[in-house]
């Protein structure tokens, strides 16, 4: 390379070489307990994928969201919250709490600028407890069949009388899950949730979000979508249901949505970076 040329950003990199660009480790949170993460270099906004429950950040959204950031020179973190993933510590020992705390450590340590948001789940839930913890930070948000609350409304509430007893006699609870092995809730994520509720009150969060929701959602009803818009105090907000869509829209068609959301949020208008990044045309 001739002297004073420009360093090459991750979407000048070839294929084979992206692997290289994206650097992988663990962070230790200041316990002993190392969080998991994948870091791309490139320019601000970071785009930081939050997963949801039991779910880790090899999903296809956050591969896709990184692919896209990689096409377009964005940079962009994904992370494992504690007893998630490739991170350590226990899953039966985490909380809302504790694991927006495990978010929290790795944007501040490995995205201290500008950030967007895109939460699945449980993460869209992390990513309102985050963008309520840096405000000044959050330049946008997307939640994928967002879940604030859901270990009230989703969990408490459909637990039958025998159900909670067990869960406040023994601490833990084994529940049928739709992806199989079932999943253990626990009475602190049952306990510290509550104290973490926000579709009971305005949401002071003032950036833009974008909510996209699967109408054939059989985990978190996609009202819940409208619930949250209704209580965020922002002006800039969208809702965008996909009537045959399921809970992880995780379908081409659906990540394509993603892309594309995310691109207009970056000011991105269908030109040669989406093309380079093979998102199909069209409004998010």
């Amino acid at each position: 390379m001739r002297s004073g040329a420009a360093k090459p950003t991750p979407a000048d990199l070839p294929g084979h070489l992206l692997k290289q660009a994206v650097k992988t480790g663990r962070l230790d949170r200041g316990d002993g307990v190392e969080l998991a993460f994948a870091h791309l270099p490139g320019r601000a906004p970071t785009v930081v994928f939050l997963p949801g429950f039991m779910s880790d950040m090899t999903g296809d959204k956050a591969l896709a969201l990184q692919a896209f950031c990689a096409a377009t020179g964005q940079a962009c973190l994904r992370l494992d919250y504690s007893g998630h993933g490739a991170s350590a510590g226990r899953f039966e020992d985490g909380t809302i709490g504790t694991w927006t705390n495990d978010a929290l450590h790795l944007i501040d340590h490995l995205a201290p600028g500008p950030i967007v948001l895109a939460g699945s789940s449980m993460g869209g839930w992390i990513a309102l407890n985050v963008a309520l913890a840096r405000p000044t930070r959050v330049t946008a948000l997307i939640g994928i069949a967002a879940a604030p609350d859901f270990t009230e409304d989703l969990m408490w509430d459909s637990m039958a009388p025998p159900a909670r007893a067990a869960l406040a006699r023994d601490g833990q609870l084994r529940v049928p899950s739709e992806y199989g092995g079932g999943q253990i809730i626990t009475r602190a994520l049952i306990e510290d949730g509550r104290t973490r509720l926000l579709l009971r009150a305005p949401i002071a969060i003032g950036c833009k979000v974008r909510l996209l929701h699967g109408q054939h959602d059989p985990s978190v009803p996609w009202e819940t979508s409208l619930r949250l818009a209704s209580r965020l105090t922002s002006a800039d907000v969208q809702v965008t249901l996909v009537k045959d869509g399921d809970h992880r829209l995780s379908r081409p068609s659906d990540i394509a949505l993603l892309t594309r959301t995310l691109a207009a949020l970056l000011g991105q208008n269908g030109g040669e970076p989406l093309a380079v990044a093979g998102i199909p045309p069209g409004n998010p």
